[in-house]
């Protein structure tokens, strides 16, 4: 079931999607970084933004 982009409550937020340009958008702008630095994380630890974050040292 594809995200549904007007719910972006706490649970949206446990998982980046990379094919969701909004997701995207907000992560990116959030921590300050690129697409692909963001790709990159994502590739390297999977798609829980805790890890992301931890990955990039970046605050939740």
């Amino acid at each position: 079931m594809a995200d549904d982009p007007k719910i972006r409550g706490s649970h949206d937020r446990q998982r980046i999607n990379l094919h969701e340009r909004y997701e995207v958008e907000y992560w990116t702008s959030k921590w300050h970084i690129s697409r692909e630095q963001l790709a990159e994380a994502v590739k390297k630890v999977g798609p829980m933004s805790a890890a992301v974050a931890r990955e990039l040292g970046k605050e939740m």
